[in-house]
């Protein structure tokens, strides 16, 4: 049996700390290195399992890696943080990734490629200028309500009621342009936000796996384009239900003897994936409501929104569509409505909030 050797990087911006172990438990070599002596290092050793943090930057290194013939595995850090002895170090964190390494039950995360990261860049763009879109409205809204003017919720309502209340008076003068100039902001944040929206569009076009599961209810292109980058291989989860699990759409269990509990989701993973397949289920209950004939999966829905209620069902539905895009994606099978159980005639269950959480 040949030897492998396991080298562990912690990862930093300029500073890299390596440790190489040749048996488990133990480290023969260390090193820290710089970003070009980082290259230097790998280039002259023979392939070898390279472990990192899923952190900024892991991806390059993990490709730069693999072009050298090393076997890289990038761990998360939340898993391996628990592996740490002592105080926070680079020395201790390197030592950290090795012990996690050894614990089959720890997943990697896929190596992402440069059109999958260019996919994941434009979505976080995106999500930061609708924060600040939503940041500065907020503002706004408290600045009004200072001077007794009360806006309610909504970009259209904000912007429109402070230009009316600039032209009536209502506002000091000595604020008029401030306002002005944070009302042309949030247009041109709304503006960028459409832009991200058509490249998405664009790009999901351009992506035959992104048109395949726009074919589902629910998944659209901002929906498809955010869970290629998440995702990486679908191949890597046994079942839909490990995905769906990955993206923390399966009940929190917590078991003792033959007591069992299923509580609330438990909101695991990619919270920006969750929201947007959240929002898929939503429309997919709108949906349900309109269709004369509904299908199988808006029949399911509407048989899960008049037991558990609208917002359990609308997570309920995501949950489903998660576990649809893994067939579709990792079996190759176009989706026509079939892949969802048919709705038994169950009698309606017991409704029960557990002690834990009032709702989903």
């Amino acid at each position: 049996m040949r030897k492998v050797t396991t080298i562990a990087v912690d990862l930093a911006k300029s500073v890299f700390e390596v440790a190489v172990s040749d048996l488990p438990g133990r480290v023969s070599e260390r090193k820290r290195l710089t970003r070009s002596g980082m290259a230097a290092f790998f280039v002259n050793r023979p392939a070898a399992v390279v472990v990192m943090e899923a952190c900024g930057s892991a991806h390059h290194w993990g490709r730069e890696l693999q072009k050298l013939g090393h076997e890289v595995r990038l761990l998360p850090p939340a898993r391996t943080a628990k592996y740490r002895i002592g105080n926070k170090t680079d020395r201790a964190n390197a030592d950290a990734l090795l012990e996690a390494n050894r614990n089959e039950k720890i997943l990697a995360v896929p190596v992402k490629t440069i059109p999958q990261q260019a996919l994941s860049a434009v979505h976080r763009i995106r999500f930061a200028w609708m924060g600040t879109r939503t940041a500065r409205l907020n503002a706004l809204r408290a600045v009004l309500r200072e001077v007794g003017i009360a806006l309610p919720e909504g970009a259209k309502i904000v912007l429109a009621g402070v230009s009316e209340a600039i032209a009536g008076g209502r506002i000091p003068e000595e604020l008029h342009s401030l306002l002005l100039v944070s009302m042309a902001e949030i247009r041109q944040l709304e503006e960028n936000v459409k832009e991200c929206d058509r490249l998405l569009a664009r790009m999901a076009r351009s992506i035959p796996i992104a048109r395949a599961l726009q074919d589902i209810p629910g998944i659209g292109p901002l929906g498809s384009t955010a869970l290629i980058p998440a995702v990486g291989d679908p191949k890597r989860f046994r079942s839909g239900r490990k995905m769906s699990a990955f993206f923390g759409l399966v009940p929190r269990k917590y078991s003792s003897g033959n007591r069992k509990y299923l509580g609330s989701i438990t909101k695991r993973g990619d919270a920006y994936v969750r929201t947007l397949v959240i929002h898929g289920g939503r429309s997919v209950l709108r949906a349900a409501h309109r269709r004369k004939n509904p299908d199988r999966l808006h029949r399911w829905a509407l048989e899960v929104e008049r037991r558990q209620g609208r917002n359990r069902a609308a997570v309920a539905v995501a949950n489903k569509l998660i576990r649809i895009a893994w067939a579709v994606w990792a079996r190759g099978i176009p989706y026509d409505g079939s892949l969802i159980e048919p709705v038994p005639n169950a009698r309606p269950t017991k409704k029960r909030t557990p002690r834990s959480t009032a709702a989903f």
